[in-house]
């Protein structure tokens, strides 16, 4: 019961100093003793069981039933064939689920939540995983409550606990308090944090008191896993779109068996065919292309720093018309340093290097009250925590007041963490026999709450004159892109709360700092521009900083298309929304404002992508289209709510990602449309024979194999395709557009007519060579498997070469490149390779009803075969001459 017992006892029952924590040493050790913190998991399915899923669809049960026909009436060779090609389909179906599987789990320890704990004396971020019993844990807002914890130390600490008991109201968390009653309820007890609950104000470090299955949370054995097989809008849809065609498909099947009764053809071949028609015609193969292309590309977008967590995400990617992005190390280097400090009447140049310099009374009063203020730490060059407090810190030490001496000098005893509503931050510090609060954060909110100024040594009362003088100031420091941060002090006798902290202070004067935009931003906002994307800064910073970085940058021209959160206020929501397209920069904005820039981009109809990375940017996150959180600065809280995570924390990711999801939806919709042309062809070709009561051109046997290689291998290096270079060049998609608008269905159904009737006339041609005709009467066996062979190649040989026109839609194969899809060039090599060994090799060729070839007849397959392929390119070609 770690809640009835002090923390002292506590620390000293899992032997740990608060002060330093675990030694590495310790941790691994005790790692090892009580294994990796996270719930067990739902058993993964074996390898056996995905396997039989593969055979658990309709048609493949026909299929294995045709098979068991088969090797009762003794075709044993047709029985194998049938088999071989229903295991083969489940094999590469198993390596794509496989691959999709790994591909989510590699994704799933990338945006495992990460806790700051001591370790040797340091403060360290690891994965959560890896925390033990006895870590010393650092809590701040926006984190992640990783394991069972007893608090230690708390400042204003609350935290939401209705993963676990329900209650969405944060509660107030004490370390002092200790309960006796060994009953208390969970949620009542203040002294403690529990696993998968979430901070959202204050801070506070404990001890961790359980981890993994031995939390309240594993107790109840509640599962974190979730369910990573939800189908995304455009598998669902192609989904929707596989068990219509198969429902046309069986139904044609059925007019083919129907129609062959009729005309008194063998029945049991018609039974095989119709299966194996039905088998070819429907794309079942369709939804595991979609999730292979959809989980190599979320994993080659994590090699470009862009994490997706919902696979959706990368469909909404491609229709993303509006990016609404932080400036603040997104659009800049997040780098912050203080080129400029004023007290009253005194405005310095901070110079660019250098130690050891002496200010003024009223400077190094200024300096000190903005290192007290901040919870930044700076050492051996490398700084954590906000970039702001990094470069004040940076200044003191400058100024020979480094944090930890100050620290120590002054000891801080309470304080009022930053907020976004109110833009300040206030520590209570010892000085002397009492105590001073510093108070550092917007000028003009400082301003508000300020009665008095520090003027040469002196406190005198603030008059609107001293006001002016201030904000004339801030005005010039914002004209030229610095950011500017006041500071005030006010003496008290005793420690008061934090809610009389900010009143009646003294302001003692300001600085102003940079952090120049990122050299490679401008190129991507350009690019964004080019692609239709327009570029939203969002800031809490002047407005006059904002639009000066915007302006370098090319997001706005001028300051008439910035807008202040408090100009929003006084605009009613229709006429923002209204009002909204008109500006490019919102400047002084707080997390609600956000929320309401997002529904007003979105009543337009636009694609919204919104960057977030503090707790309260989680709504607007959420009713973003694509919600991106920062992987370096961001909060757990902002990281959970989103669609995607930038590692880097860059803008210039957000571009690159909207490009690499274009082309993955792109490479979708390609092999989509090859598959159902290659299809549409089988059907075609054997429908129209049925019709025309003509020999069958093609046995079921010769259609399993095709659907098997021809369309498989080709279909997925389709979907592996490097894409378009000039992607971004295009206008956005509309998420409502069709998945055969812009002459994507024309194209299916022109390639499979073509396929279809191509193989017909291969086959009418293999009859006539050998001296027969359609409709003779005992016509000989050699002849019509000559007839067939013709047709089972040039099926094959067009759909191969029908790949390489569907790499682009507008574009001439020539302009794109044969070689750039080294994949799609093997696929159609080894396809043709594998033709020709199934027509030469003697005990293949019995086994599928072929036989070898003629050079003259290879040549005429290779006519034949490039019809489809030419025909597509010159549509292509007549489709760019009219658009110019």
């Amino acid at each position: 019961m770690w809640f009835s017992k002090s923390s002292k006892e506590v620390l000293k029952e899992l032997d740990v100093n608060p002060a330093t924590g675990l030694s590495n040493q310790e941790a691994q050790k005790r790692l090892e003793k009580y294994g990796e913190n996270k719930l067990k998991a739902k058993p993964k399915k074996s390898l056996l069981s995905l396997f039989l899923a593969q055979l658990n669809d309709m048609l493949i049960y026909v299929l294995l039933a045709a098979a068991v026909i088969t090797l009762v009436i003794g075709e044993y060779v047709d029985a194998i064939i049938i088999i071989l090609v229903v295991l083969i389909n489940a094999f590469v179906g198993l390596i794509q689920e496989s691959k999709a599987e790994k591909a989510i789990e590699a994704l799933q320890q990338m945006t495992t939540p990460r806790t700051l704990v001591k370790r040797d004396g340091e403060i360290k971020e690891i994965n959560s995983e890896h925390v033990v019993p006895g870590d010393i844990v650092v809590i701040d807002a926006g984190r992640f409550i990783p394991a069972d914890i007893r608090l230690v130390e708390s400042v204003n600490l609350q935290i939401e606990e209705s993963a676990l008991t329900g209650e969405s109201v944060p509660t107030d968390k004490d370390s002092n308090t200790i309960f006796e009653d060994p009953k208390t309820p969970i949620g009542d007890r203040s002294n403690m944090l529990f696993m998968s609950t979430l901070s959202t104000y204050g801070r506070g470090e404990g001890v961790v008191v359980g981890t993994g299955m031995e939390t309240e949370m594993g107790s109840i054995a509640k599962a974190l896993d979730e369910d990573v097989d939800e189908m995304t809008p455009l598998q669902r849809r192609l989904d929707e779109l596989g068990k219509v065609l198969g429902f046309i498909c069986i139904g044609i099947c059925a007019v083919i068996f129907i129609v062959a009764l009729i005309q008194g053809r063998e029945l049991f071949d018609m039974f095989l065919t119709a299966i194996s028609l039905a088998v070819a015609a429907i794309p079942e193969g369709l939804a595991a292309i979609v999730a292979i292309v959809l989980s190599i590309g979320v994993t080659k977008m994590s090699k470009i720093n862009a994490i997706v967590r919902k696979l959706p995400a990368v469909e909404t990617l491609g229709s993303v018309n509006v990016i609404c992005s932080d400036k603040t190390g997104t659009l800049t280097q997040n780098k912050m340093t203080v080129v400029k400090h004023y007290v009253m009447n005194h405005l310095k140049d901070v110079p660019a290097e250098g130690a050891g310099f002496k200010g003024s009374d009223d400077e190094n009063e200024l300096i000190k009250s903005f290192v007290l203020c901040s919870d930044a730490t700076y050492e051996n060059g490398q700084g954590t925590g906000d970039p702001t407090e990094v470069a004040l810190i940076v200044l003191g030490n400058r100024h020979n007041m480094t944090k930890n001496d100050l620290n120590q000098k002054y000891k801080r005893v309470g304080e009022k963490p930053f907020d976004s509503d109110r833009k300040l931050m206030s520590t209570l510090n010892e000085e002397g026999n009492g105590y001073r609060v510093h108070t550092k954060g917007a000028i003009d909110n400082i301003l508000q709450i300020a009665t008095h100024a520090l003027v040469d040594g002196q406190v005198v009362p603030l008059t609107e004159e001293l006001k002016q003088q201030y904000l004339q100031i801030t005005l010039e420091m914002s004209n030229d892109a610095l950011r500017v941060l006041g500071a005030a002090y006010k003496d008290v006798d005793s420690i008061i709360d934090a809610d009389e902290m900010e009143n009646g202070l003294t302001v003692i004067g300001l600085v102003g700092m940079i952090d120049p935009p990122r050299l490679e931003v401008k190129d991507s906002i350009a690019e964004a521009k080019m692609a239709g994307i327009r570029s939203i800064m969002i800031t809490g910073d002047h407005k006059n900083t904002a639009v000066a970085i915007a302006r370098q940058l090319g997001i706005a021209d001028s300051i008439e298309q910035s807008l202040t959160g408090a100009e929003i206020d006084q605009m009613s929501d229709d006429e923002f929304a209204q009002k909204i397209n008109n500006y490019r920069v919102f400047a002084r904005v707080s997390p609600e404002h956000k929320v309401k820039i997002v529904k007003a981009f979105k009543s337009h109809g636009n694609i919204v992508s919104m960057t977030g990375d503090g707790v309260n940017d989680a709504p607007s996150l959420k009713n973003a289209d694509i919600g991106v959180a920062m992987g370096i600065t961001g909060t757990d809280v902002s990281k959970g709510a989103s669609d995607m995570i930038l590692t880097d924390d860059n803008f210039s990711t957000i571009v690159h990602a909207v490009e690499e999801g274009r082309n993955i939806y792109n490479n979708i919709k390609k092999a989509v449309i090859f598959l159902l042309s290659c299809n549409l062809g089988e059907v075609i070709c054997i429908f129209l024979a049925i019709l025309l009561n003509w020999p069958i051109p093609l046995i079921a046997t010769q259609l399993l194999w095709i659907n098997l290689v021809t369309d498989s291998l080709p279909a997925l290096a389709l979907g592996m395709d490097p894409g378009d270079k000039d992607v971004m060049k295009e206008k956005p998609r509309d998420p409502k557009e069709s998945f055969f608008a812009n002459g994507a269905g024309f194209r299916a159904i022109l390639g499979g007519t073509l396929i279809g009737l191509l193989t017909l006339g291969a086959f009418y041609f293999g009859l006539v060579e050998h001296g027969h005709y359609i409709g003779e009467v005992n016509m000989p066996e050699e002849a019509i498997t000559y007839a067939r062979t013709m047709a089972f190649v040039v099926l094959a040989v067009s759909q191969l070469f029908y790949s390489l026109t569907m790499r682009n839609s507008k574009k001439s194969i020539f302009q794109v490149g044969f070689m750039t899809n080294k994949l799609l060039i093997g696929a159609i090599i080894a396809g043709i390779f594998l033709q020709f060994i199934v027509i030469s090799v003697p005990f293949l060729a019995d086994a599928f009803g072929v036989q070898m070839l003629t050079l003259f007849d290879w040549g005429v397959v290779l006519v034949f075969s490039l019809i489809p392929f030419l025909v597509n390119e010159a549509v292509k070609g007549f489709m760019r001459l009219k658009d110019k």
